[in-house]
């Protein structure tokens, strides 16, 4: 080998500049993560969805009641199912029955009876 093979530059190995690399990380980043991102999207498009999903269930409940102002309004007979249901109210020529709810006596601990049979007297000395 000659004094001029051995002094020649060696090649540098092919690495990428750092500059344009950080660029594009952060760049990606940005896309990834920023206030205009990619998961922002994704988390605005969830949120849409049940925004929709509520306004659906409350113009069914809106449409729900303006049924029942139409009723109230214009059908007697609902009007007077809700008199009676809400407030007791019955009709002038109608009787009212009334029950009087039945309390259960409480069970004592004991031994089980038939329904003839009477309470053994207590042992003496008690």
């Amino acid at each position: 080998m000659t004094q001029a093979e051995t002094d020649s530059p060696k090649p540098l190995p092919r690495r990428l500049p750092i500059v344009p690399v950080l660029l594009a990380l952060l760049l990606l980043g940005f896309a990834l993560f920023g206030d205009r991102g990619i998961l922002r999207a994704l988390q605005a498009g969830r949120q849409k969805a049940a925004l929709q999903e509520e306004v659906r269930q409350l113009e069914a409940a809106n449409d729900e009641l303006r049924q029942e102002i139409e009723s109230l309004r214009n059908d007697r007979r609902y009007l007077e199912a809700i008199a009676r249901k809400e407030l007791g109210m019955v009709k002038d020529d109608e009787l009212v029955y009334q029950f009087r709810s039945v309390q259960k006596a409480p069970r004592t601990s004991g031994p089980a009876r038939s329904p003839g049979e009477k309470e053994a007297a207590p042992p003496p000395g008690q």
